[in-house]
């Protein structure tokens, strides 16, 4: 794959063929000035002598010789430098002619062209002229007729030598212009690209015991200020993933080591002395709950990495939520009541998603209901709609979670109470499972709690749309 062209000699490029389009342009537009111009005093110049030879012939007498002719025509190029003047009458016999070039091989115009005068570039092989060529009556000596035809000639090879030397010159203008400006625009796209070097710099030194630094936005131009804060918002998040990640590997190794530790020291004690079958299977069973927590570990800590990864296909269905909370309730129905609890749902509403990974959420919200519910209270559990939406509410009386917990007690491990003994309340991951199920399903999860309770809303797109239930409040 071909590698992109640098900015550095795009840029360089671009100024240069913008300096090769201005020279050019601003030279076309000289030249075409210069040619105006030169043209402009030629035809003044040939009319200027067209007029006086009008004149000369308008005051020829019958009876004056050519040699006196000759020499009034002679006079009237004085001055006009590298003027010819050619007259002919109707006879077609010349009248005049200065040395100069054979004019008899100009092709004539029309005839009502020669009444106004008309005006041509003309070439006899060796010199370039600008011809005037106009009729003229007045009267004739003796020998000839009018009217007469004039032909008058100006020599333009000096015009034509200064627009050659013109264009030598406008091409080394170009030329030199072009590297001019190359070299002027490679060195101001250098110093303009160094605030850029100088992220990059900063940002090449950022490593993972940097997270922490940050590019100062109101240091670099306005051009790289949304740069520098897009990185700055990459970095915090990458420092959050980062910190979550630290802390979820030492969470992960302090949650394995318990039991780890606590089999080790079991397995120790049973061996430390010859016991009877009895005691050797009540070890085994205690050490099958250690085994029991690790795998549920394990297998939450597999589940939140697949869903971390977008891994988990949705089987989708209609599902009645109502049914799926009374088997719910079912299968806690016992511990509750042991608890002292009693289970309430109020509601009945459908929504379209994977049956098993809802129940997996609903069964979490409702396990940790029950497990900080004061006895004698009840946990409820509420379906219905909120703007449109599917939302399902536990809700549960108790000590409230303090505000500064709230929107961290989905992360996990993350616990309100570190130095509270866990044994039997699993490992801190029940919250952050439901939460990669809500999400998983297009929907969202906040907890609200104050002095009257604790409640967990969940909100799913209303898919099915096929119950009408009342608003939660």
């Amino acid at each position: 794959m071909r590698h992109p062209t640098s900015l550095t000699l795009r840029l360089t490029l671009l100024f240069s063929a913008a300096a090769m389009l201005g020279f050019l342009t601003f030279g076309w537009i000289i030249e075409r000035s210069i040619k105006e111009h030169f043209g402009s005093e030629d035809i003044k110049e040939l009319k200027v002598i067209a007029q006086t030879v009008e004149q000369s012939i308008s005051t020829l007498q019958s009876n004056d010789d050519l040699a006196r002719i000759k020499q009034r025509f002679d006079d009237i190029l004085v001055g006009h430098h590298g003027a010819l003047l050619h007259i002919i009458d109707v006879a077609g016999e010349s009248l005049y002619a200065s040395a100069g070039p054979d004019f008899s091989s100009i092709p004539l115009p029309a005839p009502e062209q020669l009444s106004q005068g008309a005006v041509q570039l003309w070439s006899d092989g060796k010199h370039n002229y600008r011809v005037l060529i106009h009729n003229i009556g007045g009267k004739a000596p003796a020998h000839t007729g009018g009217p007469y035809t004039v032909i008058i000639a100006v020599a333009t090879d000096f015009h034509l030598h200064f627009l050659q030397e013109f264009h030598r010159t406008l091409w080394l203008m170009v030329i030199g212009g072009i590297i001019l400006m190359g070299l002027m625009g490679w060195i101001a796209v250098r110093h303009g690209h160094r605030p850029l070097h100088h992220m990059v710099d900063q940002i090449s030194h950022i490593s993972t015991n940097e997270l922490n630094a940050r590019l100062a936005p109101e240091t670099v131009p306005a051009e790289l200020t949304e740069l520098a804060l897009s990185f700055n918002e990459l970095l915090q998040r990458m420092e959050e993933a980062f910190s979550r990640l630290s802390n979820f590997s030492a969470d992960i190794a302090h949650e394995l080591r318990t039991p780890v530790t606590n089999l080790m020291t079991q397995t120790q004690v049973a061996l430390s002395q010859a016991r009877s079958a009895e005691q050797y299977q009540e070890i085994l069973y205690s050490n099958m709950e250690e085994y029991e927590r690790m795998a549920q570990m394990i297998g939450d800590m597999l589940f939140l990495a697949k869903a971390d990864n977008a891994q988990h296909s949705l089987n989708t269905e209609v599902i009645d939520l109502k049914s799926e909370v009374h088997n719910l309730f079912d299968y806690y129905g016992a511990w509750a009541e042991e608890c002292h609890v009693s289970l309430k749902l109020d509601g009945d509403i459908q929504v379209q998603g994977d049956r098993l990974m809802l129940r997996r959420a609903l069964s979490n919200l409702l396990s940790n209901a029950i497990h900080y519910t004061p006895a004698d209270n009840c946990v409820t559990i509420k379906l219905g709609y909120v703007e449109g939406d599917v939302l399902v509410a536990v809700q549960n009386p108790g000590r409230p979670i303090p505000a500064e917990h709230l929107p961290k007690v989905f992360d996990r491990f993350y616990r309100t109470d570190p130095s509270r003994q866990r044994s039997g309340e699993g490992v801190g991951l029940g919250l952050a499972i439901v939460k990669s199920i809500v999400e998983a399903h297009g929907g969202a999860i906040v907890a609200i709690s104050d002095e009257n309770g604790t409640q967990f809303r969940i909100s799913l797109p209303d898919i099915v749309g096929s119950f009408e239930s009342e608003e939660i409040k």
